[in-house]
């Protein structure tokens, strides 16, 4: 699968998210890992997740509080809850708090394979649109996967438009380098030091001869941010 289709879990027990992440890479999927929920509000805002596996009790706090964060995102991603907490009240408060579905610790690996397939349908079913983001003059489709500016169209290059969503999914936030690396070339890239200043110099040269009116500033030391000029 895709990068569109990685998870995100969100969960404190170490031994735990290790064996889910094993688990779920052997079933083909990719896996993100967070263990608290202000690491979890950062990636749900980088990120457009296919599914978010969210554990409740986490050391800053009920993980129920992520929820409205995860479905405020365009087209967000369903969130099941996987908690020890088994009354009925408590699966009756994550539904209500916007979760899709809730499974009770200890669960079967099985179970949690078949409803990550039904929710990950859900998501991808062809009614389900991403809306456009817009930045200045700037538009992007990304179903389409098309640049509009002012109007009209701008043809750019797989990397350079790959970064360009990755920027505008964080508007208005620094994004690490670090970061914006492993997005674009991958964990275990070889590229070289400078492969991502040489993506972000033809981005730029390519948004300013199309006259967009926003800027990618490079924030000396930790990363780029994209902006409105």
């Amino acid at each position: 699968m895709n990068d569109t289709s990685r998870i995100l879990i969100v969960e404190d027990d170490e031994a735990l998210a290790s064996e889910l992440i094993r688990g779920l890479e052997h079933a083909g999927w990719r896996a993100d890992h967070v263990s608290c929920l202000a690491d979890a509000f950062e990636a749900v805002i980088q990120r457009n997740y296919r599914v978010v596996l969210l554990d409740r009790t986490l050391p800053d706090g009920d993980g129920l509080s992520l929820v409205a964060a995860v479905k405020s995102r365009p087209n967000p991603p369903p969130v099941i809850i996987l908690s020890a907490r088994d009354r009925i009240a408590d699966r009756v408060q994550g539904l209500d708090a916007g979760a899709d579905d809730y499974l009770i610790k200890p669960f079967a690996f099985g179970e949690l394979l078949a409803r990550l397939r039904a929710a990950a349908r859900r998501k991808s079913s062809p009614h389900a649109k991403t809306p456009p983001v817009a930045l200045g003059n700037l538009t992007f489709d990304a179903d389409a996967r098309q640049v509009d500016v002012g109007g009209s169209t701008i043809n750019l290059p797989r990397r350079e438009l790959a970064l360009l969503e990755i920027l505008l999914r964080g508007s208005g936030r620094v994004l690490q380098r670090e970061f914006l690396e492993t997005e674009l070339f991958g964990i275990d890239s070889d590229s070289s030091t400078n492969a991502l200043e040489t993506q972000v110099s033809r981005l730029r040269r390519r948004l300013t001869a199309a006259g967009a009116d926003i800027e990618v500033r490079t924030v000396r030391g930790i990363g780029y941010m994209i902006r409105p000029c």
